[in-house]
């Protein structure tokens, strides 16, 4: 919760929060027996082969994972490799076996924030924050009814409780444009 809460102030205040950005460039070649072995997919997207990520990794060293899309035309295989906290990119180009990959990276900040929203980061955490979630409506409602079995012992409560929906409610309608 804390990591959520520290997370939703660096959201609010991204724009004054300087990025830390760096770019890493990797090129490579491809052996002409790997082009050789590769066969062009009938649609335009498609995954990519194991004996061509098996390449790509001992090339230039990034481990692409099989469940990703690979956009394929005529002359070049192109990936989008987006990631939390930044975005990467592979092109490969199939006349040359030249390879091209960039990845540039946004800082902890940026990443951090991406976690937050659940911005490229997979079916895992996604399913974590969900699960997070729920947790959280569970506390919330179980503090309501906690409220309402302690009131009579805690006169401020309704007038809390209160004040924590109008507050956000006149803010919402007077300043939220």
């Amino acid at each position: 919760m804390l990591l959520f809460a520290v997370t939703g102030i660096t959201l609010n205040h991204a724009h004054q929060i300087p990025a830390q950005k760096s770019i890493v460039e990797k090129q490579g070649q491809l052996d002409e027996t790997v082009l050789a072995a590769l066969t062009v997919p009938d649609s335009e997207v498609g995954a990519l082969p194991k004996e061509l990520r098996r390449a790509l990794r001992r090339t230039v060293g990034v481990n692409v994972a099989a469940g990703i899309e690979a956009e394929w035309y005529d002359d070049e295989i192109y990936l989008a490799l987006p990631r939390p906290g930044g975005d990467a990119w592979m092109s490969i180009d199939l006349q040359s076996g030249e390879v091209i990959y960039e990845k540039t990276t946004r800082g902890a900040v940026a990443y951090l924030n991406d976690l937050h929203k659940g911005r490229n980061t997979g079916v895992a955490w996604s399913w974590f924050i969900d699960v997070f979630a729920v947790a959280c409506v569970i506390f919330s409602v179980t503090g309501l009814w906690l409220l309402c079995r302690l009131q009579k012992t805690r006169p401020a409560t309704w007038p809390a409780v209160a004040l924590g929906v109008v507050v956000p409610l006149i803010i919402i309608i007077l300043f939220v444009h």
